[in-house]
This record gives structure tokens, C-alpha cells and sequence, in this order.
């Protein structure tokens, strides 16, 4: 049993939470509850340049409806605070410095245009230019390897911008442990002397990563596949600082529907499907973004799915409650290879959530969707048997209306494709017969009226279509909907017969 678990989300605020970071949340969460751990949310709001003032309050929001709430973070328990990013920009520099004092990162003032020149003098050279061992101290780049202590200091003096860069080991193989992926192996010369401090006075997400994550005594760092590059780097840095590392695990991408690609925003607005929790409004340009909640998903439902998305639990079950998702996960049953999204297997969720749904509790959703004049004209208790009937063939709440209509008005068009199928040149005869038959029933419920309307017709020996057809048509103004009798007796014996006579006069 492990102990002492911490994890973090520790997201960007630069717009809106894609499902991928959503399902990274989500495994933190499941990890963290099932070792009786801290889940940490952290902003990472270094780059000022692409900061969006209402992201950090949505993956808030979206937090609190999926139901994975974080423990710590801005405003709540702040026992390693602030967990803003922007808010501790002070103690990064020293960390910074620290390294320099060690050897492990040195100043390098070379400008954007030296840097531009050298890369395409490499590019006509047909080789990638790399700032790192081959050339960091060859006297080509202007850095504190190649320049005197009184050199680099008359630099800061004067005011010249500079960066920070890590000095990356030559010749030396780092064996990597990752908790998903096994043990990986980097060979030191093949990795770039990254850069850990800007020249605006920020920490690159390199440094101030890891000091972070080392200061809120982080355990284990669960995060996208798209950081695996950088693990090499951060693990070096544990070592640089002599701390102790975090376990590594690195989930699998979320695939576009067709399996190549990673899921993109562009792939939902092509296709018609969310790929963020929350509906989403950007504040500079107006632009909207579609929610799985405003689009009639069920939270759980949705949980439910993310958590199926690169992880699996070794048996057939499917449907999991978020604790039974607490109790069954295990970063040893994620997967390596990307997950492909699929938006029918995301309805299908859906479809089983809604199914396990009260009517009441469903009834009571319905009443949001239902015209005013329908919802004051009948009672809660009947518009709860009405969802009792119809919900089975339901995806979303939002489908019950065009499901259920029929129940609280008469029919005014009919399907002219039913219509010339089953109204044929003896129903109309018929279905007078069957409003005699249907007047003189007199407890009028399903077991009379089946009785009544299966045994005249029994009687007159004729197929059973020929009258529950056109009788459906009738009374629904289409071939849909529960069973006949169903209908039938919840509108009533007075608006059944207007809608048969109805029909009559219609379609005759």
C-alpha cells in the first residue's frame, strides 16, 4: 500500500480544458482516492503571452461538475501555496542561480538573431543546430562557458538580456523508469541544453516545474504522453538538485475517431461532437465553444467514458460508479498505445446512465425542456409515467419531446410515407367500426381496451396490422412510440377517439 500519495493537475490557463486534460485530471483523481492521497491543482500561468483571465474559474467549474474536486489548490487548503505559478516567481530565480553555482546551468546571452543565424547556417549545412555539448563552449556562442566571470558580470550590469540554459551531461546514458512505458534509455548527447530562465524574468515550465512539484512534495507526476520528451531533462534536474525524483507516468494520447491523430478541437467542429466539459465562451473573440453538459451529457456518464479512454480493468465490466472506478484503477492496466474517441460509444454511456436514472429524477429534468402551456396543463405524476414510457429509447434528455409529443398534443400532419403504406381504401371503414368498438368500453384501462379492441378484431378475422397500423398513425401521427395501449389509455378514451375521427377526416 503506498503512502503519502500526492499528485497535481497542473494545467495552463490558456483556454479552455480539453477532454485529454480532463481524463489527466481524472487518472490523478482515481489514483489519489484510491491511496488515500492529495489531489493538487496547480496553475501554470508562466506564460504571460497566452494567459486567458477565465480558464483557471472553468477547469475550476469543470472540476466541480465532473466530481473530481481538487483538494488542494488556489483558495482551498493552501497548506504549499500560492499555486499560482505567477505568484511565486520570486523563489524561482534562486533555484536558477543555485544550479549555476553547481555547474548544472550556465548564462547564455546569444540574441534571437545570432540564434536565427546559426540555424540556418546549419540548415544549409543540412544539419540541425543544437545548443548543447558539440557547441556550447566552442566560443561561436556567447554564453558564461566561453566568457570570464568579469565578462558575464559587466553583461548584467549593462543590462543585456539574457537566458539560463542547463548544461546536459555529455556521454552519459540516463536509465529513465516510467510507470506505464518500463524503463526507457536516453543517450545525454542527443538532448539540447534547454532553457529554465527567460529573459523577462520567468521561469521556463522546465524549472519551474520541477521546483514546484519538489516544494508540494509531489509522489508520483501522471501526465500526457506529450511530456515524455521532457522527462530526460527533469530527471536530470532532480539529480542536479539532489533531490529525491517522483514516479513517472506518462498516459497514452486520445486519438481522433479515425485512429490517426491526436484529438483536436477541429475534429469535434467537423465532426459535431464536444471535446471540452463546459460549454466555453472566449472573452477576446466571442467565439463559443460546445460543453458535454450543455450537449445533455450525464457527468457520471462522462467520467465514465475519459476513464475507458486508455485504461482498461481487466474484466468485460463497463458501467463503473466513480468509487467502483477508485477502487478498480491501476497505472499498470494503462495502456502504451494511443485511445481511439469514438462519440457513438460516448452516446451509448449516455444511453446506460439515462436508463439507471429515476423517472422523477428524469421527469424533473424533462420540465426544463417542456413548453409552458403543456408543462401547466398536466401533473408532475403524469409526466413521470410519460418519461416511464418512453426514456428506454432515449439518449439524452432533450430527445424525450420528440419521443414523447404525442402524449400531451394531438397529431396534426401524419407521416405521408405511413400514410400511404397502412391508410389504405378500407381503413377508414375500419376505423369507424373501432371507435364504435372503443365507446363502448366503459373502464376504460389497458386491460379492457386490449381485450375489446384484440378480441373485434380477432372477430372479423383480419390481420392485426390492418387496424394497429392505421390506429398507431392515428394516434401519434406516425409509426412511433410505446405500446399502443399505452398511449391509448394514458391520453384517454375521449382524445383517442377525437384523434381516430380526426384521422379519419384527415386522411380520407
Amino acid at each position: 500500500m503506498l503512502e503519502n500519495v500526492r499528485v497535481r493537475f497542473a494545467p495552463s490557463p490558456t483556454g479552455p480544458l480539453h477532454i485529454g486534460g480532463v481524463r489527466t485530471a481524472l487518472f490523478n483523481y482515481l489514483f489519489a482516492k484510491k491511496y488515500n492521497g492529495t489531489f493538487v491543482l496547480r496553475i501554470e500561468d508562466t506564460d504571460q503571452t497566452r494567459y486567458v483571465a477565465n480558464a483557471e474559474q472553468y477547469i475550476i467549474d469543470a472540476f466541480n461538475w465532473c466530481g473530481i474536486p481538487f483538494d488542494e489548490g488556489p483558495g482551498k487548503n493552501e497548506k504549499f501555496g500560492p499555486y499560482r505559478q505567477s505568484e511565486r516567481k520570486a523563489l524561482y530565480k534562486e533555484y536558477a542561480d543555485n544550479l549555476i553555482e553547481k555547474g548544472w546551468a550556465y548564462y547564455a546571452f546569444d540574441t534571437s538573431e545570432q540564434l536565427d543565424a546559426h540555424r540556418k547556417d546549419h540548415e544549409e549545412n543540412k544539419k540541425t543546430f543544437i545548443y548543447n555539448w558539440h557547441n556550447r563552449a566552442k566560443g561561436r556562442l556567447v554564453n558564461s562557458l566561453v566568457l570570464s566571470e568579469e565578462e558575464v558580470q559587466n553583461k548584467i550590469n549593462n543590462g543585456e538580456n539574457y537566458v539560463i540554459r542547463f548544461k546536459t551531461p555529455q556521454d552519459e546514458t540516463l536509465i529513465l523508469q516510467d510507470e506505464i512505458r518500463g524503463t526507457i534509455k536516453i543517450d545525454t548527447n542527443t538532448l539540447d541544453d534547454k532553457v529554465l530562465f527567460k529573459s523577462d524574468g520567468m521561469p521556463t515550465y522546465h524549472l519551474a516545474n520541477i521546483v514546484d512539484d519538489h516544494l508540494m512534495e509531489i509522489s508520483h507526476v501522471i501526465r500526457g504522453e506529450e511530456w515524455l520528451p521532457s522527462m530526460p531533462l527533469h530527471v536530470l534536474l532532480y539529480q542536479a538538485f539532489e533531490w529525491e525524483a517522483p514516479k513517472f507516468a506518462h498516459l497514452p494520447l486520445i486519438l481522433k475517431p479515425v485512429g490517426k491523430g491526436k484529438l483536436s478541437k477541429r475534429d469535434g467542429d467537423k465532426l459535431g461532437f464536444p471535446v471540452f466539459p463546459l460549454e466555453y465562451t472566449n472573452e477576446k473573440t466571442g467565439d463559443v465553444s460546445r460543453g458535454y453538459k450543455e450537449d445533455g451529457y450525464f457527468n457520471d456518464a462522462f467520467i465514465n467514458m475519459l476513464a475507458l479512454l486508455g485504461w482498461n480493468p481487466g474484466t468485460e465490466q463497463e458501467i463503473f460508479s466513480l468509487e467502483e472506478l477508485v477502487a478498480a484503477f491501476d497505472l499498470k492496466r494503462v495502456s502504451k498505445s494511443g485511445a481511439k474517441f469514438s462519440p457513438d460509444k460516448t452516446k451509448w454511456f449516455n444511453q446506460q446512465y439515462l436508463q439507471t436514472k429515476s423517472n422523477e429524477e428524469l421527469a424533473a429534468l424533462f420540465l426544463d425542456i417542456i413548453p409552458n402551456e403543456t408543462k401547466e396543463s398536466f401533473s408532475k405524476e403524469y409526466i413521470t409515467k410519460v418519461v416511464s414510457l418512453i426514456k428506454e429509447r432515449a439518449v439524452f434528455v432533450a430527445d424525450f419531446w420528440d419521443l414523447s409529443y404525442f402524449f400531451f398534443d394531438n397529431p396534426t400532419e401524419y407521416d405521408a410515407k405511413a400514410t400511404k403504406k397502412q391508410w389504405k381504401e378500407t381503413t377508414p371503414a375500419l376505423m369507424e367500426e373501432l371507435v364504435n368498438v372503443i365507446e363502448k368500453i366503459e373502464d376504460f384501462n389497458i386491460e379492457n381496451a386490449q381485450t375489446a379492441i384484440k378480441g373485434w378484431i380477432t372477430s372479423k378475422e383480419i390481420g392485426f396490422g390492418k387496424v394497429m397500423q392505421p390506429l398507431r398513425l392515428s394516434l401519434v401521427g406516425k409509426l412511433a412510440g410505446p405500446d399502443l395501449f399505452d398511449i391509448m389509455t394514458m391520453i384517454g378514451k375521449e382524445k383517442s377517439l377525437k384523434r381516430i375521427k380526426n384521422a379519419i377526416s384527415a386522411l380520407s
